[in-house]
């Protein structure tokens, strides 16, 4: 076991040498500490640190001194010199950067690539890993054309995509053994594309517009006249500018009967308080890999999932992340005439109940 560990040491060390650069980005190479334990965060954006620090600050996300490590692709569309700065101007001695390099395709995501030993040795070296929300994941990953979908960040998409698939494995290469093969207790959790990027590794498929394909509504002014359940971002901003406005959809969820929510979030309604959403895409084939554990209140909508083989895999289409779902922030409205009222008092006392049982079982899976 001690030589296996200086050499996993030793090729931790060589890989990173050859794939990172840039000054506070290679923690791997420079100030990984095996004696300690550590989380990793895609996207590490300053927003998504500050909703990790957040949710362990408010003792709603309990990973004891665990640390978090933010893995990021060089080409992702965000520039994360921000994040960098904010770490050290914040003394953020918790959470640390690994930028990696590389070439992906939508040819080989799904394959051994420039990325694999990077990814192994990052799995063995940590407890799981948080697949933040973003924008669209390009079609063509998942073999479909582009209809609806609005591609911003393809490369994060590729990088996210690939390391998942390494991590659960994909109907799209059944012959790959997964990393989870070595560590079934391993965490991966996903919120909004995050969970997306979940279904599509492992070999599923997404419904591009939500609107368009599930309710044949294309324009805004006809989208917003659907029952609000149905809507899962805020249309009404297309339409009028008003900083008053919301981005966001509150809606209940339908919880699947002796699920996921029911056995192990303890939530004992089959009906879910208000959970904040912002998206227009969501599952449409679901890999083979899970379950459905919520849906939307028609049926329609996929809104979270769990793995049928690793228990302490599973994603939300909803977002739990957010802090004002947990105290007083700003005012906003869903509609033009809509009463202004803070997403903490949308969600109402029963939802905050909702949201820390989530996070306790969170919690229960890193401990």
């Amino acid at each position: 076991m001690r030589e296996r560990r200086i050499f996993l040491q030793f090729l931790l060390i060589f890989s990173f040498l050859f794939s990172v650069d840039g000054i506070g980005q290679n923690f791997f190479n420079t100030d990984y500490d095996p004696a300690k334990t550590y989380i990793l965060m895609t996207n590490p954006t300053v927003e998504n640190i500050e909703k990790v620090r957040y949710l362990l600050d408010k003792h709603l996300l309990f990973v004891g001194e665990t640390e978090f490590i933010g893995v990021y692709f060089y080409a992702e569309r965000y520039d994360y010199s921000q994040s960098i700065r904010h770490i050290r101007d914040n003394n953020l001695e918790k959470f640390h950067l690994q930028r990696l390099t590389g070439t992906l395709t939508a040819e080989n995501v799904f394959e051994t690539n420039d990325f694999t030993n990077n990814f192994d040795i990052m799995f063995g070296q940590t407890k799981g890993i948080f697949l933040f929300d973003g924008p669209d994941i390009q079609p063509e990953i998942y073999g479909e054309e582009k209809k609806f979908a609005d591609v911003t960040d393809p490369q994060r998409h590729l990088f996210e995509v690939s390391f998942v698939f390494h991590l659960l494995g994909s109907s799209k290469n059944p012959n790959y053994t997964p990393f989870l093969e070595r560590n079934p207790k391993y965490f991966v959790i996903g919120f909004g594309l995050g969970m997306q990027t979940m279904n599509v590794a492992t070999g599923g498929t997404l419904i591009q517009d939500i609107p368009a394909e599930l309710y044949q509504a294309t324009i805004h002014q006809d989208i917003v006249q659907l029952d609000q359940d149905n809507l899962h971002r805020n249309y009404w901003q297309e339409i009028f500018d008003n900083p008053q406005l919301m981005q966001i959809s509150f809606h209940p969820l339908r919880l699947e009967l002796n699920g996921f929510f029911m056995k192990e979030v303890k939530w004992k309604s089959n009906i879910s308080p208000p959970v904040l959403s912002a998206h227009h895409q969501s599952v449409e084939n679901l890999s083979e890999a899970w379950e459905v554990t919520a849906r939307s209140m028609d049926g329609k909508v996929i809104e979270g999932i769990r793995h049928t083989k690793y228990p302490n895999v599973f994603g939300t289409q909803f977002l739990p992340t957010e802090p004002g779902l947990y105290e007083q922030r700003g005012q906003y409205k869903f509609s033009p005439r809509d009463v202004l009222q803070s997403y903490f008092e949308r969600t109402g006392k029963d939802g905050v109940k909702f949201h820390k049982r989530f996070w306790k079982r969170v919690s229960k899976a890193l401990n």
